[in-house]
């Protein structure tokens, strides 16, 4: 089992886009409350099995975020993603068949109330959260999952999301100072902005 199993957290969910904002907002609280966020993109290396990475990184982590909010198509002829539901899939078939598994605890989102139960419903008996596309309701889920499920020290919401308006001024300014234009900054990727988020954490969250 890996080191840091007790503070690991999977994070399965979209990864285009329009979702970046949600994931890069969880990926500050998690970070922000002492816990090492393990998600697909994490490295860069295209070579790399994907499913083979993401098992690894189910198996290395005692916590788990699951985002099913793409369970509804949004326009005609687009395909429901099944990705996600496969992972939740592949996490809690180890937490009911492995043993040492057994303690995992997830926190299963999704885009509005009941949308994500509709489509699978040998869930039905789960609690879903929902975090209507706003990235400070995603903070605020994934503050009260790791506090009450992994013992977190208990800060609160609002300090949190005031803590990832200061990272953003931070970055931004350390970013213009290197010489990224404004268009460079959007376009990075988010494990550079992850790895910056746990270096202004790890540096006392300066100014």
């Amino acid at each position: 089992m890996d080191e840091d199993y007790e503070q690991n957290v999977f994070i399965n969910c979209p990864l285009d886009e329009e979702y970046e904002p949600l994931l890069q907002a969880m990926l500050f609280c998690i970070v922000y409350l002492g816990f090492k966020p393990r998600l697909s993109i994490s490295t860069g290396d295209s070579g790399e099995d994907r499913l083979r990475k993401i098992i690894g990184h189910i198996e290395a982590s005692k916590f788990s975020i699951h985002d099913l909010c793409r369970s509804r198509a949004t326009k005609a002829g687009e395909v429901f993603r099944l990705n996600m539901p496969f992972e939740l899939g592949i996490d809690y078939g180890l937490k009911h068949t492995r043993p040492e598994f057994s303690g995992k605890r997830f926190l299963v989102f999704e885009g509005q109330r009941f949308e994500a139960k509709a489509a699978i419903s040998d869930l039905s008996g789960c609690d879903f959260e929902v975090h209507s596309n706003s990235f400070e309701k995603a903070i605020g889920e994934v503050r009260n999952f790791l506090v009450n499920e992994a013992g977190a020290q208990a800060e609160g919401k609002a300090r949190i999301v005031g803590h990832y308006h200061d990272f953003w001024a931070w970055y931004w300014e350390r970013q213009l100072q290197a010489g990224s234009s404004e268009a460079d900054i959007r376009s990075y990727p988010t494990r550079e902005v992850l790895r910056a988020m746990q270096a202004w954490v790890s540096a006392g969250m300066p100014s």
